[in-house]
């Protein structure tokens, strides 16, 4: 009997997760499993990358969790820094580009898995692919700007964007000794928080040294007669820069499944099923970072570039791709992040996502600490809940402090899974003892004032 081919697009970690669920599943006489990635690394994590910039993380190879002598050796026909460049989806096969003959080559698949990630936001702008200026999405983006920094003629860099990315490099720059401004479009950093919350990540920020410029539009980026950055201009000023850092975001990298026929959300990623089947195809799969998901709250499907979710997906589409099954539900946009000894949590819909999904609801905001007051080294935290209103359905919230603020959202997280209402989140039965709370949960404070909010609309 002759072996099925699944054939796997991407090294990382949905493409690899599924390549050895599948594996797992499937012996070699039973299945030929044939991956290709187009980059130097294999199951790394690009989430660790600013902190192996910012010395946090010693060496570049602590990121990855396996390489691809060990995928081989697990009978995976693993082809490195080999970039698929179509997909005949009716004659179910790829074209790859040989990187030692540069000719190209067809391979047959039975099954197939799309696990091409995402790329760095990069605006066409003037000046934007001069030397010193960085995306930072791969391990070897992460060299080439450990490289830069060590050849910079000053010490002077800007960060153009203030998310997630934007806000962690900030920080691995400080750490390099540099001067560093933040450049973001919004009203306020992280715009993953509301503005409300942004503001106490902009304070923390200014207290670090790190100047932020709100409402900045960049134009361009201005080059010395060496071709290399010297400054970004924006619409009001011009900032002096001997090193940028991109840090805008991430879009799904879905060009070779688009030219394919393949259907895209209106965020530009695949869409699946529950068992991360192509939507319309049975023998195609898609996971991690090229996908959109389904956004349990909002009832939408979103785009959330993260590991977590990479990894589970490929663990799913390994087990239905090898005889198995799993499914993924969907997300409730939970996100940790930290500038320094901030912690910066979410979880749930902002604001301005509930009334982009026609919901009314109340907010409440409180302010506690991480630990109970009287504790040594307690910090102060501020907790932001959304609840739908009359109902009193939890619709998000927002952390910001220190001191074991950021791993709290968990809860929240649980809650919001479990559809579960802010009057039942308060008879939560959490740990309690002085070293690790109040005798009431931040959390749960913001769920008391949560109903309260619900039950005064509601009059």
């Amino acid at each position: 009997m002759t072996a099925e081919r699944l054939v796997v697009i991407g090294g990382d970690a949905a493409g690899m997760s599924a390549a050895s669920q599948a594996r797992r599943l499937k012996g070699p006489d039973e299945m030929d499993i044939v991956a290709f990635e187009r980059g130097h690394f294999t199951s790394y994590s690009a989430c660790g990358i600013p902190y192996w910039v910012g010395g946090d993380v010693e060496q570049r190879d602590d990121l990855i969790a396996r390489t691809p002598e060990e995928h081989r050796a697990r009978a995976i026909d693993l082809r490195m820094r080999t970039e698929v460049t179509e997909i005949d989806v009716a004659g179910q096969r790829v074209r790859a580009l040989d990187p030692e003959t540069a000719e190209t080559y067809w391979t047959g698949f039975d099954k197939l898995v799309i696990a091409t990630g995402a790329r760095p936001v990069r605006p066409a702008l003037p000046g934007m692919d001069a030397a010193g200026v960085h995306g930072v999405q791969t391990l070897d983006d992460g060299q080439a700007l450990l490289d830069s920094l060590n050849r910079a003629p000053g010490r002077r860099a800007v960060v153009v964007g203030a998310g997630y990315i934007g806000v962690e490099m900030a920080e691995a720059l400080l750490k390099h000794g540099f001067e560093v401004t933040v450049l973001n479009r919004g009203e306020q950093p992280m715009a993953t928080l509301d503005p409300d919350m942004g503001r106490l990540v902009h304070d923390a920020m200014d207290g670090l040294g790190i100047t932020t410029v709100n409402r900045a539009q960049v134009r361009k980026v201005i080059t010395g007669a060496d071709g290399r950055v010297t400054a970004v201009a924006t619409d009001e000023e011009s900032y002096p820069a001997d090193v940028v850092v991109l840090g805008i975001g991430v879009e799904p990298e879905t060009t070779l499944a688009r030219a394919a026929g393949l259907p895209l959300g209106p965020h530009g990623g695949l869409l699946t099923d529950l068992s991360m089947r192509v939507v319309g195809h049975d023998n195609i799969w898609a996971g991690g970072d090229c996908v959109e998901v389904l956004d349990l709250v909002a009832g939408r499907t979103r785009h959330i570039a993260l590991g977590t979710h990479a990894n589970k997906h490929g663990q799913i589409i390994g087990a239905n791709a090898g005889g198995g099954y799993g499914t993924f539900p969907g997300v409730v946009g939970t996100a940790v992040s930290k500038v320094c000894n901030l912690e910066i949590a979410r979880t749930g819909l902002r604001e301005k996502d509930a009334r982009a999904v026609g919901l009314r609801f109340v907010t409440a905001t409180i302010e506690s600490t991480g630990r109970a007051g009287y504790y040594p080294g307690t910090q102060p935290m501020t907790v932001k809940m959304l609840a739908e209103y009359r109902t009193g359905r939890l619709l998000g919230v927002q952390i910001v402090g220190r001191d074991g603020a950021a791993k709290r959202v968990d809860i929240a997280a649980v809650a919001l899974t479990a559809g579960m209402t802010v009057e039942q989140m308060t008879a939560l039965d959490l740990g309690y003892a002085p070293p690790f709370s109040p005798v009431w949960d931040p959390v749960l404070v913001a769920a008391r004032k949560a109903v309260q909010a619900v039950r005064a609309a509601g009059v």
